[in-house]
C-alpha cells in the first residue's frame, strides 16, 4: 500500500489532546494549508481578527496519535462591539484522512470547556450552522455585530458561555489579543 507524505500512519489509536507546543507549529501551519489552501485560508475575513496575534492563552489546542498532529483549534481575544470581550472559535483543521470519526467535535467541546472554566463569556466564529448548533450556536447575539469584512451572514454565530454575556453587543469585531512578536512586522514593534 502506498501512503502518501500527508498520511504517515494508520492508527486505531486514540488521539491524545493536549495544549499546542512550540513543535507543533510547522505541522499546522501544513495542516492548515491542506485543510483550507494555503492562500484561501490567508484570505478569510476572520484571518483580519488572527493576523498577527497570539492564540487566547489556554486556548491552543493539538491532537497527535503516535506523535503526529493530526488536529488543531485555537480560540483568540476579541472584542464583540465597543463594550463586550468575547472569543474567536477557529480555525479548527483535523487531517483530511481522518475525519468524520468525531475529533473535531471531542476538540471544541473540550475548547469551550475549558474557556468557561477560563471565565470567558462569549464565543463567535464564522462555520456551518448545522455543525456548530450541536454545541449551542445561534445568529442569537451577533445581529448586530459587524465582521472586519465580507462573510457570509448565515455563517456569522456565537455562543453564550455566561448567559448575557452578548447583550447590547453592537459594533464592529476587532482583534484585542496579544502581538506575536515572532510575526509582527518591525515597524509595528518600532518605539
Amino acid at each position: 500500500m502506498n501512503q502518501s507524505a500527508f498520511t504517515p500512519f494508520f492508527s486505531d489509536a486514540e488521539p491524545f489532546i493536549s495544549q499546542e507546543t512550540s513543535s507543533d507549529v510547522w505541522a499546522r501551519e501544513n495542516l492548515l494549508d491542506r485543510s483550507f489552501g494555503a492562500e484561501e485560508r490567508r484570505r478569510k475575513t476572520c484571518e483580519r481578527l488572527r493576523e498577527n496575534r497570539l492564540p487566547a492563552q489556554g486556548l491552543a489546542f493539538s491532537a497527535h496519535v503516535d506523535g503526529v498532529l493530526i488536529g488543531t483549534l485555537r480560540f483568540w481575544s476579541i472584542g464583540a462591539g465597543s463594550s463586550h470581550e468575547a472569543l474567536l472559535l477557529g480555525p479548527i483543521a483535523i487531517d483530511p484522512n481522518l475525519r468524520s470519526r468525531g475529533l473535531g467535535q471531542k476538540m471544541i467541546a473540550l475548547g469551550l470547556e475549558r474557556a468557561k472554566a477560563l471565565g470567558h463569556g462569549a464565543v463567535l466564529l464564522v462555520g456551518d450552522a448545522p455543525y456548530y448548533e450541536r454545541f449551542g450556536f445561534s445568529r442569537a447575539g451577533v445581529e448586530n455585530l459587524d465582521l472586519p469584512g465580507p462573510v457570509d451572514l448565515n455563517r456569522f454565530l456565537a455562543l453564550e458561555l455566561q448567559q448575557g454575556a452578548l447583550d447590547g453587543a453592537r459594533g464592529l469585531v476587532r482583534a484585542t489579543g496579544a502581538f506575536d512578536l515572532a510575526a509582527t512586522p518591525d515597524w509595528l514593534c518600532a518605539a
